[in-house]
């Protein structure tokens, strides 16, 4: 026996070599139930996603982007102003093959009818390799569902946003191959609350050209190509499509004040930016601007959710390798009760979030049904808030999964736990998506009347799941309190929404542990703490990949 372990045992292998996609029972069960026949087609279309993902290469660049943190420059060395961010080239890797893989704006120029549910397919499987460089892959998705509001700037733009080209470097529009998108909205008075906005916007005399003046406090990926942007004009808050570069290759005046020093997302750079005459091109009618660029802030929401369902995935893929691996006490983890009724439960919370992400996605594909436009305007404020609020619980949990080994920053789970709570932040905190639901119900009445038949369609299944779908509409009998109680009502109806996914498309194991425990209140709210009937085995079995 070597007492110093110079050759060690009972160490974990590397999480590397499998497939997220293929091996990912959660998510190819979704693909066949919001894409039917076309489901086979789908999966094959993302295999070569799905190997360089789970790739130690991708690894590789996960950690060396995160340690090699973007680096603002100023000016250039003769004192000339610049403001351009310097980034690791793990950075360009991560960036080249997310673009190249059709998950920035290339699904609103793609025929497939499932087209937007592919790309979050791909989403939440990329989302796993890193999640800092896709907040510029999801704003560059997200701004041309803002464009459509007006023909010329779509034309402009959208084919470039829609590439599937990574080309970085701030150069003019028509001559780059491939075109990145960033959104300016908050400021430092007034966070969430535009109504504070204090930029201004003065026409320069034709009605869509403006000169704009005043500060961002959050804009991520300043070296993106265009931004969305909201200043005051004499008509109130207006939107604007700000270009880095102009078209004859001036420089639009684009101070970059500094980069932000942030808890998790570092790969990415995200400044507070300043404007100083800086050419902007009105897009939507003026005075209107939050009402044109909510349908890109709807977008980015959809992926707050799918980007904490990659995270959450990760952290159950990392858990249940290192369980699958790892002995103690005579025996496997992964065969050991506790450790079983902790995994089964991290393994359910990240299938209910990946079913309820795709089924809101595919809402995209069908921008003519109005039902499902209505699902995907409360469904998505509703999982904003939920999915993106559990994450970090979750994560933690996997983490204790790995033990001292979880807490050391070369098994990424440190650097993954930091990375949880973005997305309940990014787009609105937990309050803002919490009173856009109770505001949506009490102004859109077809919003709750789309959520009810959702929840109708398993009606009878699950008695648990009618109960609480009853106590919401109890709930919401009286509103006269609505703003105090809208996180109760909202995580509610985003759990019974989950369920009833899970009902339609998951295994009964899966689906009558999270009734059980999400629903049915028969857990403590600690993970590991479902009932001791529940079918442990069947879950883990489910949710790890079959290569292990």
């Amino acid at each position: 026996m070597d007492p110093y372990q110079r050759t060690p045992i009972n160490q974990v292998p590397p999480f590397d070599g499998h497939n997220l996609v293929t091996t990912d029972a959660a998510l190819c069960t979704a693909l066949g139930a919001f894409a039917g026949e076309s489901a086979p087609a789908l999966i094959n279309s993302l295999v070569d996603l799905g190997e360089t993902a789970a790739s130690s290469e991708a690894r590789q660049h996960w950690h060396r982007a995160n340690t090699n943190t973007p680096v603002f420059r100023a000016t250039d060395r003769y004192g000339q102003r610049v403001d351009e961010v310097d980034f690791d080239p793990s950075w360009h890797w991560l960036m080249e093959r997310g673009i190249g893989y059709g998950l920035g704006g290339t699904p609103w120029f793609d025929s497939d009818p499932h087209a937007h549910l592919r790309r979050a397919a791909g989403f939440i499987a990329w989302g796993q390799v890193e999640q800092g460089h896709m907040c510029p892959i999801t704003m560059t998705y997200a701004s041309i569902a803002a464009l459509k509001n007006d023909d010329e700037l779509f034309d402009n733009w959208a084919p470039g946003l829609a590439s599937t080209h990574y080309d970085f470097g701030l150069r003019p529009r028509p001559a780059k191959s491939g075109l990145l998108a960033g959104m300016g909205m908050t400021e430092k008075q007034g966070g969430s609350d535009l109504r504070t906005n204090s930029s201004l916007a003065h026409d320069t005399g034709d009605g869509r050209t403006f000169e704009l003046s005043g500060h961002k406090w959050f804009t991520s990926a300043p070296m993106n190509d265009v931004f969305l942007v909201l200043a005051q004009t004499a008509s109130g808050m207006t939107c604007f499509v700000v270009p880095r570069v102009l078209d004859d290759g001036t420089l639009n005046p684009f101070t970059i004040v500094r980069l932000k020093d942030k808890l998790g997302n570092r790969s990415n750079a995200s400044s507070e930016i300043e404007f100083h005459d800086t050419i902007g091109f009105r897009l939507g009618e003026e005075g209107r601007g939050i009402r044109t660029i909510i349908d890109m802030v709807s977008a980015t929401r959809q992926d707050c959710v799918l980007g904490s369902s990659a995270i959450m995935r990760k952290a159950l893929n990392e858990a249940t390798w290192h369980a699958a691996h790892r002995s103690a006490f005579g025996d496997k983890l992964i065969n050991q009760p506790a450790m079983m009724n902790v995994l089964a439960d991290l393994a359910i919370e990240s299938e209910a979030a990946t079913l309820v992400g795709l089924r809101l996605a595919a809402t995209a594909d069908r921008p003519s049904d109005e039902n499902e436009q209505a699902l995907r305007r409360i469904g998505l404020a509703l999982e904003k808030f939920w999915v993106c609020k559990r994450t970090p619980m979750m994560t933690a949990e996997a983490l204790e999964c790995l033990g001292g080994n979880g807490y050391i920053e070369e098994s990424g789970m440190p650097l993954l736990y930091r990375e949880s709570p973005v997305n309940s932040v990014w787009e609105g905190s937990g309050n803002v998506n919490a009173l856009d639901v109770v505001r949506a119900i009490s102004r859109s009445p077809e919003t709750l009347a789309a959520w009810i038949s959702e929840v109708g369609s398993v009606r009878g299944e699950d008695a648990r799941l009618d109960a609480a779908a009853e106590s919401v509409l109890t709930e919401l009998a009286d509103m006269s309190n609505a703003e105090a109680k809208a996180r109760r009502i909202t995580a509610r109806m985003a759990a019974v929404l989950q369920g009833v996914q899970l009902l339609k498309h998951s295994s009964p194991a899966v689906a009558d542990a999270f009734c059980a425990s999400r629903l049915g209140r028969d857990w403590d709210g600690t993970f590991g703490s479902l009932p001791p009937t529940t079918d442990f085995s069947s879950i883990i079995e489910r949710a790890t990949p079959v290569t292990f």
